[in-house]
């Protein structure tokens, strides 16, 4: 399963296993007060909704490719979100945990680093666009 969602994230529904399963790995990522030393007020992400449906839908297929596992569930959440709020979603369901821990991470991982997901992160003084795992600034808006 992978979904893009304006809504809160149901992580009630990343917990199915199978009867098989002995493991699920699940990540959450959320929303922090803070961000290389400033106070973020909130945070807005966008997507090109097509292109990053269709990468994720191939991610899953990839984490299933390398690991013996028998889920996969990716879901990202767009617009605004506030402190604490679950961004980002990864379950991944295996009959042992190994599989499980190492195919969730490449998930998520993989997922932050190619999907075309943009977060805008908001300040009291302004906002900046973040790209790629080091979050570096690529456009500042003052208000």
């Amino acid at each position: 399963m992978v979904r893009l969602t304006r809504e809160r994230i149901d992580l009630a529904t990343l917990h199915a296993v199978a009867p098989g399963d002995g493991a699920l790995c699940l990540f959450t990522g959320v929303v922090r007060n803070e961000n290389a030393g400033r106070a973020v007020l909130h945070l807005e992400y966008e997507a090109y909704e097509e292109m990053a449906l269709a990468m994720m839908g191939d991610l899953e297929a990839e984490t299933r490719r390398r690991w013996r596992v028998t889920d996969v569930r990716l879901v990202h959440r767009l617009g605004r979100m506030e402190i604490g709020e679950a961004s980002v979603a990864v379950a991944v369901a295996s009959p042992h945990r190994a599989e499980a821990f190492e195919a969730c991470r490449f998930a998520i991982d993989t997922l932050k680093a190619t999907v075309p997901i943009w977060k805008k992160e908001f300040y009291a003084d302004g906002a900046v666009w973040l790209e790629g795992p080091g979050t570096c600034a690529v456009h500042t808006d003052k208000r």
